[in-house]
C-alpha cells in the first residue's frame, strides 16, 4: 500500500494545527514544538507541517510513504527505468521519524520523497544536503 505525502513549513505552528485538524475533522496523530502530522484515512494522505521544513512558511514537499518494504523498492525501481534520477539518502532520521529514503525532483524542481517509515524518534532530523545541490542544478540548467 502507498499513501501520499505532503510536508508543509509553517509560521504559525498552533494556528496551523488548529486550521489542519479542523480541515481533517481529527488531531494529529504525532505532535511535537516544531511538527505536527496527520494519517486520515479519508483522504488517505501522510500530511505533516513544521515551522524549519523549508526556508519559508509555504515551501513544501511530496512524497509517496509505502508501507512495505517491497512497495518503496517498486516506486523507485519505476523512476529508474524512466530514466529519472533517484537520489538515495537510505536509512535517516527525519521529522521525528526512522526511515529508509529516497529523493527524486521533477521536472519543475518540486521535491519528491519516497519512504517507508520504521518507527518515532525524539529528534526532529536533519535535510538532505545533496537534494537541495541537485535543485539547484536543475533550476541553473533551466536559465532559473
Amino acid at each position: 500500500m502507498k499513501r501520499v505525502h505532503i510536508g508543509l513549513a509553517v509560521k504559525d505552528l498552533e494556528a496551523s494545527i488548529r486550521y489542519y485538524s479542523t480541515l481533517f475533522g481529527e488531531a494529529p496523530v504525532v505532535q511535537k514544538s516544531d511538527y505536527a502530522k496527520w494519517a486520515p484515512s479519508d483522504p488517505p494522505v501522510n500530511f505533516s507541517i513544521s515551522t524549519h521544513c523549508g526556508e519559508r512558511a509555504g515551501d513544501v514537499h511530496f512524497g509517496v510513504e509505502a508501507t512495505e518494504k517491497e512497495t518503496l523498492g517498486e516506486v523507485g525501481d519505476r523512476l529508474e527505468q524512466a530514466d529519472l534520477k533517484v537520489l538515495e539518502e537510505g536509512e535517516t532520521i527525519c521529522c521525528y521519524h526512522r526511515s529508509t529514503k529516497s529523493w527524486s525532483l521533477d521536472p519543475d524542481g518540486n521535491r519528491w520523497e519516497i519512504f517507508l517509515t520504521k518507527g518515532e524518534t525524539a529528534e526532529f532530523g536533519s535535510g538532505f544536503d545533496a537534494l537541495e545541490e541537485a535543485r539547484t542544478a536543475q533550476a541553473k540548467a533551466a536559465g532559473e
